[in-house]
């Protein structure tokens, strides 16, 4: 993090010259000198391969595309200060401005220190993460202790922990820098460049249609975007999107939702099936009962998990002592198709979500209707998170998706079988 973003006080020079109406306003409010300010927007507009102000007898203007940059940087800096004023407590010991001050004082350097330690815990390896001599690295800490008048590193039985100020102060600045981050692609798909990185965290229910199909409807319309997808349990994801690592997850939202900085999107209900291999006594009969269900083993949903929430409420503890065979946990479909394949298993899990084994005929539906197996399926993002115009595409052809499935309806079963559905979502037009 924070190896590409150019000199805070660049940045700070460029948000002052569009607030202020030029490059001698801006001087003035922050301190620097003319030719400074006009060398440091000079650099900018290289950095960005754009023209961010238009000179004219009443003086500099910012361009559309300066404008735009200017919203991005200015919440990226107001993010920075925020993050050492919470660090610092509201009662921060710095009258008037202080903390805006100090803000001021921070380097990339030392944000880039910081973000590294935070991930690393060891000076060595946050080092060589960064391709730095691991002096530096403890040096630029240093400065920024030094700078923020806190300790912010301890030493740890494995390493170097960060004190809680410090873990305040990192999310804020990882945001930070998310947000720079959102103002160079914004820049680049306006200029019809690099439109950057898309990061999506992606929960098992969305990886075999959902998000396939949005994904390739958005490289149809969007043939450069980039997309990451990160694939990990829900509290690693939830904490790559507080952090700004993620721009938002997609798959079975929380009740209630785990945090108040995060808001939930719904996109539909989705409810869940009993599902086993093909030829399952289960599946031959014309009504399972709940007795007929707890006379097999299971593969019972991870810990944690929506899926989990409603199997425990199917099957509390003395159905599961009933079980034969021991209780197997997992929210893997890889692991739960070769388990359920090669024995008697049976598996809560959405007709959905295992579309391909339903219609392949490797694994098929048992008769029984789960009475309280609805999940929601939907978005999580960061309050107050606007996505680029590439992102808020992607999310509109996830939306889009949702409305072909509330056309698709209810599952539909033939022998045990899901009903193929005819065509994947099409892409909106615009």
């Amino acid at each position: 993090m924070w190896t590409d973003i150019p000199n805070l006080r660049h940045l700070r020079a460029f948000v002052a010259a569009v607030e202020h109406g030029g490059a001698t306003r801006a001087a003035e409010r922050i301190h620097l000198s003319q030719p400074a300010v006009t060398q440091a927007l000079a650099k900018l507009e290289a950095r960005l391969g754009a023209k961010l102000f238009v000179v004219g007898a009443d003086g500099m203007r910012p361009t559309e595309i300066g404008r735009l940059f200017h919203d991005r940087v200015a919440r990226a800096l107001a993010l920075i200060e925020t993050g050492a004023r919470e660090a610092l407590g509201a009662d921060a010991r710095r009258p008037g401005d202080g903390v805006a001050r100090l803000a001021r004082l921070l380097t990339v350097a030392q944000l880039r220190a910081l973000a590294a330690m935070q991930f690393n815990r060891n000076f060595s390896l946050a080092a060589r993460e960064l391709k730095l001599s691991q002096p530096s690295i403890h040096r630029a800490a240093r400065d920024l202790e030094r700078v923020m008048g806190a300790t912010l590193f301890v030493a740890a039985r494995q390493g170097v922990e960060l004190t809680p100020a410090a873990a305040i102060f990192a999310r804020h600045a990882a945001l930070a820098h998310s947000e720079l981050l959102q103002g160079f692609a914004e820049v680049g798909e306006r200029l019809d460049a690099d439109p950057g990185e898309i990061v999506v965290g992606a929960m098992p229910f969305a990886r075999t249609k959902l998000l396939p199909d949005a994904l390739n409807a958005l490289s149809r319309e969007r043939p450069r975007a980039r997309v990451r997808v990160i694939s990990a349990p829900y509290d690693g994801l939830l904490g790559r999107l507080r952090y700004g690592v993620i721009d938002f997850l997609v798959g079975a939202l929380r009740d209630p939702p785990p945090i108040d900085d995060v808001v939930q999107a719904p996109l539909f209900d989705d409810p869940l099936s009993i599902v086993a291999r093909r030829g399952h006594p289960l599946t031959l009969l014309p009504s399972a009962t709940h007795a007929d269900l707890i006379a097999y083993p299971w593969a019972a949903p991870a810990e944690e998990t929506p899926a989990r929430a409603v199997f425990d409420r199917l099957f509390p503890p003395e159905d599961v002592a009933r079980m034969p065979g021991g209780l197997v946990e997992t929210s893997s479909l890889v692991l739960l198709r070769g388990l359920l394949a090669g024995s008697d298993r049976l598996a809560l899990l959405s007709a959905r979500q295992a579309h391909i084994e339903l219609d392949q005929g490797l694994l098929a539906l048992a008769s029984f209707k789960v009475p309280i197996g609805t999940r929601r399926i939907g978005l999580t993002y960061r309050r107050g998170w606007r996505p680029t115009p590439t992102q808020a595409l992607l999310l509109e052809l996830l939306r889009s998706s949702r409305e072909a499935e509330a056309a698709e309806g209810a599952i539909g079963k033939t022998n045990g079988r899901r009903r193929r559905s005819t065509s994947p979502p099409e892409a909106p037009r615009r």
